[in-house]
């Protein structure tokens, strides 16, 4: 068999209803030179074998016990054949030009690492979402960001699990991914990538995140108090050059604001509290969120829910409606 020019890596872990639609999106791409690989990490739903289903010799699966999104992704990295290898979480999707987008930045700037496209949001409804990327310039742009942290510190992230590619040679140099984090485990990983190795970004969505509809009493990130990510952002200062140590003591700050938001619902006050002041303790100054968040710890969780959801409800609105998928393929046939 040729070694193809590119390896597609999807960590699968019972999503039977959807990672038809998303082998689909790669199988369709109008870059045709590459492999999938699907890591089944014990399913339990009858996922590998909607994947078993299609017919194609591009693709395969392979099967290991339950172990992790990382160590999933890790596996895929071992059994990839091809240089540059781009990721794809199983309930997300890539438009036809993803990795045709790809191929051109890696022409284009042979000197990166990384290379990254924008990507949209998808709630469910039908509709997608721009992200906000504070410092990037709007489409069509490419080129390699000056400070990845000053980026993802003001803006959504720039690297996403569903739009990067990565060399091989880079992602085994930073250890791959890091398993046993049930939050963070991908954005460490991008952090560990951008202090070592130039990024190259299209401003192009090329893909679409899909953000999980995530109920109360569902385990999720709010029940991992280790904040291993975090731990290691930190110890990434001591790393990182001298220009950049204001941006990543930003982002390591935006980190643990993020993270007392994920906890507040859950009436976690004093784990909400605590992320708040590591969050002032790296921004070096309070932030009228900071004292907002603090607020919320004062009432009542189904209150401090309620008005979480109601934050959210207002920043989507300030986003726009949205755009249809007919409007975006429209878009894809004018670009194309």
């Amino acid at each position: 068999m040729s070694v193809p020019s590119i390896s597609v890596v999807i960590p699968l872990y019972n999503k039977n209803s959807v990672i038809e639609r998303t082998v689909r999106s790669v199988l369709a791409q109008t870059w045709k030179d590459f492999e999938v690989i699907v890591i089944n990490d014990g399913s339990t739903d009858g996922g590998p074998e909607v994947v078993r289903r299609i017919h194609d010799p591009r693709l395969r699966i392979v099967d290991q016990i339950n172990s992790g999104v990382s160590v999933a992704r890790n596996r895929g990295v071992s059994e990839a054949r091809a240089d540059l290898i781009a990721f794809l979480d199983g309930d997300d999707e890539w438009f036809p030009y993803f990795l045709e987008e790809v191929a051109n930045l890696r022409g284009d700037f042979p000197g990166a690492a990384v290379f990254a496209t924008n990507y949209l949001f998808c709630d469910g409804p039908g509709r997608f979402v721009h992200t906000r990327m504070h410092g990037i310039q709007a489409e069509p742009w490419r080129g390699l960001l000056a400070d990845y942290f000053a980026i993802a510190a003001n803006s959504d992230p720039p690297l996403s699990s569903c739009s990067v590619a990565v060399k091989k040679w880079a992602i085994l140099a930073v250890g791959g991914f890091p398993p046993g984090i049930k939050s963070g485990e991908d954005l460490l990983t991008w952090a560990r990538l951008a202090i070592r190795f130039e990024i190259a970004f299209s401003s192009i969505p090329c893909a679409v995140f899909w953000r999980p509809q995530e109920a109360p009493d569902r385990p999720g990130r709010h029940d991992d108090p280790v904040d291993v990510a975090g731990q290691e952002l930190a110890n990434l200062l001591n790393n990182v050059q001298d220009s950049n140590i204001q941006s990543l003591r930003r982002y390591i700050s935006v980190w643990h604001e993020m993270r007392s938001v994920v906890f507040l619902p859950f009436g976690k006050r004093w784990t909400v509290l605590r992320e708040i002041l590591l969050s002032i303790r790296y921004s070096s100054r309070v932030r009228l969120r900071h004292v907002a968040l603090a607020a919320l710890t004062l009432l009542p969780t189904s209150l401090a829910r309620m008005l979480l959801r109601k934050r959210r409800q207002i920043v989507s609105a300030l986003r726009g409606t949205g755009i249809s998928r007919e409007e975006l393929q429209q878009r894809t046939c004018r670009r194309h």
